[in-house]
């Protein structure tokens, strides 16, 4: 039941992280992962299993809750561009730290435990009620400041306002919220945060950032559904990964879509 749950949170909370990333950068590359906030996940979930400070889920959050920070700080001195920028060079560096922390596990057993998560199965493994509770929490702080903000965030990518630095750091920590949600119980799961708002935008030319949250969370939750029944029943006994998998059958969707248009 649980992981139907995370099918159907992270189908939405990753689609509608990523549409606002899009929204805010007015940039088509726009993704929750391009300020290494993937990257502090992995890092926070690699932390919390080698060392057995805590969970999995509160090790990821606390890790992506310090990136965000970063980036929130940044976000008030720099410009758009300079971010992304910012974003890239930075996840770049969380990352090697996450390499360096895996590859000094002090056991295979920590090692596949800390794989299994990062393969993003849904199967929950070690995951407690707390954990639970506290990422739909997050999920729902998030998916509310998404709705709050929608019209800002519309008009703000037509060009008819500019939102502040304040403002933009805040939508940051917001929708570091809605995606850590999602990242911290089931690993990151690639594609869907960038390529579902893109294929949603070609499909629907509408500004309106709130009909993209429907759209894309619609197509996320039903790309995730498909992935995770065939991972679960047609695999024919090979480990597929939810992200590899969902890649490969995204693929056709992207060239037919990105050849419409």
């Amino acid at each position: 039941m649980f992981s139907l749950l995370y099918v159907l949170l992270s189908g939405i909370a990753l689609p509608v992280g990523g549409i606002q990333m899009q929204y805010l950068w007015r940039n088509q590359l726009g993704d929750v992962y391009s300020l290494g906030l993937g990257s502090a996940a992995c890092l926070g979930a690699a932390a919390a299993t080698m060392s057995g400070w805590c969970s999995l889920t509160v090790g990821s959050f606390v890790c992506t809750l310090i990136c965000t920070l970063v980036c929130f700080l940044v976000t008030l001195r720099v410009s758009t561009q300079n971010l992304i920028t910012f974003g890239i060079l930075f996840g770049t560096f969380i990352g090697s730290l996450g390499t360096i922390v895996v590859t000094n596990a002090p056991n295979g057993e920590l090692l596949k435990q800390y794989y299994l998560w990062g393969a993003a199965n849904f199967r929950l493994e070690g995951v407690s009620g707390f954990d639970i509770a506290f990422s739909l929490c997050l999920f729902a702080a998030g998916l509310a400041a998404a709705l709050f903000w929608a019209r800002d965030l519309s008009r703000h990518f037509r060009g008819e306002i500019e939102l502040s630095n304040f403002r933009k750091a805040l939508s940051l920590l917001m929708i570091m919220f809605l995606v850590t949600s999602a990242v911290s119980i089931c690993g990151p799961i690639g594609f869907i945060s960038l390529g579902v708002p893109n294929i949603s935008r070609i499909l629907c030319k509408s500004t309106d950032i709130r009909r993209h949250y429907l759209i894309s969370s619609a197509m996320g939750v039903g790309l995730l559904l498909i992935t995770y029944l065939v991972v679960q029943y047609a695999s024919f006994g090979v480990y597929l990964p939810i992200s590899a998998t969902m890649a490969i059958i995204a693929l056709p969707l992207m060239a037919i879509t990105f050849r419409k248009a």
